[in-house]
């Protein structure tokens, strides 16, 4: 499968660069040296964002909020020469999927792409159109959940979260086991984001029955009508 993938990074050289790389996997490759041109382009939904955050016209941050304000399922990756937890909490509350600190290889940047676009897209030819969760709707091709209707707005992240707990109704999870699959086999950080994205799905799908084993992590209970 081709896909389109957007990269913004202000550094001439390492946008050319990384944009060479990510050619070579056969994907179609728009690079921006700004954020206010990749802003321009952020109608166009590409598969994957890919950016940095210091940018000399506008926040990064700024920037992925109005990405996603466009579509909340667009995967993206962090990019940054600071270090910092802080970045990497504020990156992943606002819905980026994943994080790296420059000064990194090349090639680091393709597997990461790579696993997030066959993650979000590829396991959709293998998933059943749709199932109900009391008043939700969740089709896995369209990775949508509506209730009354109405589209519940989630991120990547809150989806695969939630799609993962309705796939495993009464199993206890581990919150090493969420981070895993939610975040992938090369996240390393705390697993503390796993309850803040267990509390933004929580909040955002109230009729979700989602017990606290405390220590340990989540279970999902089958959901009753009242």
């Amino acid at each position: 499968m081709s896909y389109n993938v957007y990269l913004v990074e202000d550094e001439a050289n390492l946008n050319t660069l990384l944009s060479t790389y990510l050619k070579q996997e056969g994907w179609e490759v728009k690079s921006f040296l700004n954020g206010s041109s990749a802003l321009q382009a952020a109608a166009d939904k590409p598969h994957l964002w890919i950016l940095d955050i210091m940018l000399p016209d506008m926040d990064g941050y700024e920037l992925l909020k109005q990405i996603k304000k466009i579509d909340e399922q667009i995967p993206v990756i962090y990019i940054s020469a600071r270090d910092e937890d802080l970045d990497r909490i504020i990156g992943l509350e606002l819905g980026s999927d994943d994080y790296l600190a420059k000064p990194f290889l090349p090639k680091e940047l393709v597997i990461r792409s790579k696993k997030i676009l066959k993650r979000v897209y590829e396991r959709m030819e293998h998933e059943q159109t749709a199932f109900s969760y009391g008043p939700y709707t969740i089709e896995e091709r369209e990775r949508t959940v509506t209730e009354d209707g109405k589209q519940i707005p989630l991120t990547s992240k809150e989806y695969d979260l939630l799609l993962y707990l309705l796939k495993h109704i009464g199993q206890a999870l581990g919150r090493e086991q969420i981070l895993f699959h939610v975040w992938g086999e090369d996240y390393f950080g705390s697993d503390r984001v796993v309850d803040d994205l267990i509390r933004r799905v929580r909040k955002k799908c109230p009729e979700l029955h989602l017990e606290t084993i405390y220590g340990y992590g989540y279970r999902t209970v089958k959901h009753f009508e009242k």
